[in-house]
């Protein structure tokens, strides 16, 4: 077939180019360029050109033929604005399911047209075609599976995907790096949001939303206990940069429009656990809901199954119910929901 090969100068995309190039495919690899230098040189270096460098030795090695894809104009308008859109509202987006939605299997789709077979990448995931219809399937790789973060694809982006590592897990991966000599075999796994490189995700909100001095409030006794800099900066259930004594300290709600962050301690989260949560906005890979009620969920990313069943409600609406309670629940947040090993489709919670 004719591929075209999603490459980041990272191990796994290499593995892949390399498995690929062994099968007899045609390849063409491309990396995609999203980094804004101008909006964001002076808060630190995103690795681009590394990245850059890195793939340019693989696919000199292979001899497969290298394209650089411009598209920061439309990962600003569609993963970036949207993301502190979200943010601003109060809510928890992702960043990374967006850009697989909109830029991996999107805008790239259209940018190469129809003169290739199938678009492939380095996702630890799976497809499979049943009865007509594309589903995602979970990596034996428990760890590195990434099926979450495709759970808002269509059927034509499915059908179009190709995820030769998707049946491996990272050590084999590596074992392979290696015995292939990639010019990357010891290179370490990119971290962190696709965009931001290494600049701090609390930099990055800085610029675009600023600070607003707001009160931090004890859930139990209701004082007021410190200020903070703006509700956007805090997740419910975080722990971290809640600088106050006698702590662990926990965000336990937010309230947007008086820009106040309510904190608890340990036995104050439990208290605030949620066992149940309301979603909207669904893509069902079917294109229809499941007749199955009792299945699988996750609401992020690398986190354990939650079992659950579904009560649908008018409005296209779904009450979640699990059968443990979750101290981070918040708006914005991805429910993505399994039945066993495959991935049905994912919803967005709204309360």
């Amino acid at each position: 077939m004719k591929i075209a090969v999603l490459a980041s100068g990272g191990v796994d995309s290499s593995v892949v180019l390399r498995l690929l190039k062994d099968q007899g495919h045609k390849l063409t690899a491309f990396y995609i360029k999203i980094w804004m230098e101008d909006k964001f040189s002076h808060l630190g270096q995103c690795p681009w050109q590394e990245d850059l460098s890195y793939l340019e030795k693989v696919c000199q090695q292979l001899k497969v033929p290298l394209e650089i894809v411009p598209l920061q104009k439309e990962y600003w308008q569609r993963v970036v604005a949207e993301a502190i859109r979200e943010v601003k509202a109060g809510r928890t987006p992702n960043p990374d399911i967006l850009c697989n939605q909109f830029i991996k299997f999107g805008v790239f789709y259209d940018y190469i047209g129809k003169g290739f077979d199938k678009v492939a990448t380095g996702h630890y995931a799976q497809t499979e075609e049943k009865n007509g219809i594309f589903y995602l399937k979970r990596s034996p790789d428990k760890i590195k599976d990434q099926t979450y973060f495709l759970a808002r694809l269509n059927q034509t982006q499915l059908s179009r995907i190709l995820f030769p590592i998707g049946g491996y897990k990272k050590e084999e991966v590596r074992r392979l790096a290696e015995k292939y000599d990639l010019p990357n075999k010891n290179r370490k796994d990119s971290q962190g949001i696709c965009f931001l490189g290494k600049i701090k995700y609390r930099d990055f909100l800085e610029v675009h939303l600023g600070k607003k001095t707001g009160g931090i409030i004890n859930i139990k006794t209701g004082a007021r206990v410190g200020a903070h800099d703006g509700f956007w900066y805090y997740t419910i259930g975080q722990r971290k940069d809640i600088k106050l004594s006698g702590g662990p300290w926990y965000v336990v709600k937010k309230d947007v429009k008086k820009n106040i962050i309510y904190i608890g301690l340990v036995h104050d989260i439990v208290a605030k656990k949620k066992d149940s949560f309301i979603a909207g906005g669904w893509n069902w890979f079917s294109g229809q809901r499941p007749v199955k009620t009792k299945l699988q969920v996750k609401i992020r990313h690398a986190e354990g199954f939650y079992d659950c069943r579904l009560e649908f409600k008018p409005r296209g609406k779904v009450l979640i119910k699990l059968d443990k309670a979750d101290r981070g629940i918040a708006p914005g947040q991805y429910a993505v929901f399994y039945d066993g090993e495959y991935c049905l489709g994912s919803g967005i919670i709204e309360k």
